[in-house]
């Protein structure tokens, strides 16, 4: 949940956080549903989803990916430039490299990772599944993912397509949202819990 900054009257200039995350997210909203539209039309929305694995792949293990996408150092040209060059090297679909360069000449690419979300929820809705991002403190052998998978399908009634990503900082357990439901059975958050009770006792 966005963090809310509070203001007193409503012209001192300041945004609320949470009003910038919903601009974000209605800005994200709309590539995504030009990329999906035009991928689902062209019989490539299975190449995209992909796409989107290697995508996301790259925005995890890349500190300079993630820092061209959100820096303002760099000009709309270099960053038209860099983006176009990346979505070459990986192979992206035409849908999706068209509209990674109309967002950077935007300066748009900041919502990317969002733009990502939002596809892979629009590609499952469309294959009847529902999406479970999945937090583990070590990364799912195949096996786990998919006893996990058949195990959250049994919980929720549909086809679940697992997003991991892996926190070291987790103590054990894993953390599970599924839609705007959080599953969360991991040690940390419990001791969290259990530290954030005993202050208020204190």
């Amino acid at each position: 949940m966005p963090r809310v900054v509070t203001s007193r009257g409503s012209n001192n200039g300041r945004v609320d956080v949470s009003d910038s995350a919903s601009i974000s997210s209605g800005i994200a909203e709309r590539y995504a549903t030009a990329v999906f539209e035009i991928a689902k039309e062209g019989g490539q929305l299975s190449e995209l989803e992909a796409n989107l694995d290697d995508l996301s792949a790259a925005l995890d293990e890349s500190a300079d990916l993630r820092d061209l996408l959100t820096s303002p150092v760099y000009t709309r040209t270099q960053q038209g430039d860099a983006i176009g060059a990346i979505a070459q090297k990986m192979g992206l679909i035409q849908p999706l490299h068209n509209v990674l360069l109309l967002m950077a000449s935007k300066r748009r690419l900041f919502v990317v990772p969002q733009m990502v979300t939002r596809l892979r929820e629009m590609i499952a809705e469309d294959k009847g599944e529902v999406t479970a991002d999945v937090v583990t403190a070590k990364e799912l052998t195949p096996a786990q993912a998919s006893e996990l998978a058949e195990t959250l399908k049994a919980k929720v009634g549909q086809d679940v397509k697992i997003n991991t990503t892996v926190d070291e900082s987790l103590i054990g357990g894993l953390v599970v949202k599924v839609g705007s439901k959080m599953i969360d059975t991991s040690i940390r958050s419990k001791l969290l819990s259990l530290q954030n009770a005993m202050k208020e006792v204190g």
